[in-house]
């Protein structure tokens, strides 16, 4: 857990990958104590955070499923107003570095999208649970959750 914190904190802004949020939400069993010390870091001022607007849509789309209109609202809300976490709309220049480092990578749009958004705000860090992206390691320090959850 405190390798954890001691990679945010050198990296000063992480980019945060969408389930970081959800397991934050959820209390996640495996993950949530993780996702907490990254949450609370953030909120503490310890290091920055950023993520792109696809975070907002993929945290909200399971309550607007279940028409629960008002948590659909209180995740974005909390998320927009999150001290020292910033929101990056996917514009022009995010989607042309997306662009490139799907060329170059071979990644997925979503991860793509969010990737960029990271590097577009100074994001030295990218901090996820999808090991496919430890490809982008030449680019920034690439932190899979899973690696620090023992079995």
């Amino acid at each position: 857990m405190d390798e954890l914190g001691t990679r945010l904190a050198k990296a000063k802004v992480t980019g945060l990958d969408t389930p970081i949020f959800i397991y934050f939400l959820e209390d996640n069993q495996r993950y949530g104590e993780l996702a907490q010390i990254t949450i609370n870091g953030i909120e503490e001022g310890k290091w920055k955070g950023v993520t792109s607007t696809i975070t907002l849509m993929e945290i909200t789309v399971r309550p607007w499923q279940l028409g629960f209109e008002s948590a659909a609202r209180e995740y974005e809300a909390v998320l927009i107003h999150f001290p020292n976490l910033a929101i990056v709309d996917a514009d022009r220049n995010v989607a042309r570095t997306a662009a490139q480092l799907r060329a170059k990578y071979n990644i997925a749009p979503p991860d793509a999208l969010q990737v960029a958004a990271s590097l577009s705000h100074g994001a030295k860090a990218f901090l996820t649970n999808d090991k496919q992206l430890s490809k982008l390691q030449k680019l920034m320090d690439v932190i899979v959750l899973d690696n620090f959850v023992s079995d």
